[in-house]
């Protein structure tokens, strides 16, 4: 009553390729072309993330040192208490 279910369409003119596994070559051109190619665009986009990223730091440890300080008690208010 129906095709088996690799035979449920089929398609003409169509005609695929394939490359064994072995055949394959898992990193052509990675240290000649892909290394330059992420200094490159490293680079390129450097100069557009370091500074706010650095600004975030400085603002981060900035508010954690104040924060911390403002915990503390002032030991000038207890001196005269006993």
């Amino acid at each position: 009553m129906g095709g088996h279910f690799g035979d449920l369409a089929r398609l003409r003119h169509v005609i695929t390729y394939s490359l064994s596994p072995f055949e394959q070559r898992a990193f052509p051109n990675y240290f000649s072309k892909g290394l330059p190619n992420v200094w490159r665009r490293f680079k390129g986009s450097v100069f557009k993330i370091a500074p706010p990223m650095i600004a975030a730091y400085l603002t981060y440890t900035w508010a954690n040192h104040d924060h911390e300080q403002s915990k503390r008690k002032n030991p000038a208010n207890y001196e005269k208490d006993e």
